[in-house]
């Protein structure tokens, strides 16, 4: 249902600023991870990891044959005994290269209580000194958007929420900045999801 759920959100944004910011930011992210051949890495805050976007990326990543986009997921809890895709922990942000691209999301302000505290903004810092690109998305924050190259603050008392905000993140970046091709995929996929959901039941045995 994610397709539809864009769609309406794009119907219902129409005119309004976030369309245009929620593809300036995913301009932002395709142009850097695409530029430099991956190495995307996606980091919460200790009360907030952000799964679904990183589902949603790896879903966009193969829908558009754009393997750049798939994220590795940076978590704070990350044990050696989870599944390989979930045992990156906080010690791969030391080790951030240069070129590789670091997406942050946060759902509130630093040392609030989602989020992130004065250490994790030390290793986002750390992470841009060490030459990777730094997107902010969520509450924003001065620090923190002073530290980024390109931020997207979704306010509290904001029309959308940070959930929203992320899915027309994610689908346009695989849009590829909003091209014929991208649109196109975009329609293939929302079609192809209505005669699913529109189709009659099988014929009973």
């Amino acid at each position: 249902m994610d397709a539809v759920r864009v769609a309406l959100l794009r119907e219902v944004l129409a005119g309004t600023e976030w369309l245009g910011a929620t593809r300036r930011f995913a301009g932002a992210l395709r142009g850097s991870v695409v530029s430099h051949g991956g190495g995307l890495l996606l980091v919460g805050t200790p009360a907030y990891e952000p799964w679904h976007l990183a589902a949603h990326l790896v879903d966009e990543a193969a829908w558009s044959g754009t393997p750049e986009l798939t994220p590795t997921l940076v978590r704070h809890d990350a044990r050696a005994a989870d599944p390989a895709h979930l045992a990156v922990g906080l010690g791969r942000l030391a080790a951030v290269r240069r070129g590789e691209t670091l997406l942050f999301v946060s759902p509130a302000e630093p040392d609030g209580p989602e989020g992130p505290d004065a250490a994790l903004l030390e290793r986002v810092h750390d992470a841009r000194l060490a030459g990777a690109t730094v997107l902010a998305l969520g509450s924003g924050g001065r620090e923190l958007v002073a530290m980024a190259h390109e931020s997207l603050t979704v306010a509290k008392d904001a029309e959308l929420d940070l959930d929203s905000v992320q899915h027309l993140v994610s689908a346009a970046a695989g849009e590829n900045g909003g091209c014929e091709r991208g649109r196109r995929r975009f329609r293939d996929r929302l079609s192809r999801l209505a005669e699913v959901l529109t189709a009659p039941p099988p014929a009973p045995w």
